[in-house]
């Protein structure tokens, strides 16, 4: 689910990400346990928050948005993150919504 942050500066959802994944990719929405998140991949191992950094990179060039406009609110260690981008909620939805249905 995409909810926007305080005063319209940007949004939070939640992703599952898929480490060792053989390419950089963002897959569409998937349902998992009632909650809707945005299933990725990185080629990045997941040691020294390497994954992190390559699923930072990945939605910030996906939103079109600086690398520094993308933060990792939550789950550094595990496969299911929050992530929050600074920018203009309406827009940043909208470009999440665009992307469709995990296959």
């Amino acid at each position: 689910m995409i909810r926007a942050l305080p005063g319209g500066s940007g949004v939070r959802f939640h992703v599952r990400l898929t480490p060792k994944g053989g390419r950089d990719a963002v897959e569409g929405w998937m349902e998992i346990e009632g909650e809707r998140c945005l299933k990725a991949r990185v080629s990045a191992v997941p040691e020294h928050g390497k994954a992190n950094q390559a699923l930072a990179a990945l939605v910030a060039k996906t939103l079109g948005v600086a690398k520094s406009s993308v933060l990792i609110a939550g789950g550094e260690k595990s496969r299911m993150k929050t992530i929050e981008v600074a920018g203009d909620a309406g827009t940043l939805a909208a470009k999440l919504e665009a992307l469709g249905e995990a296959r």
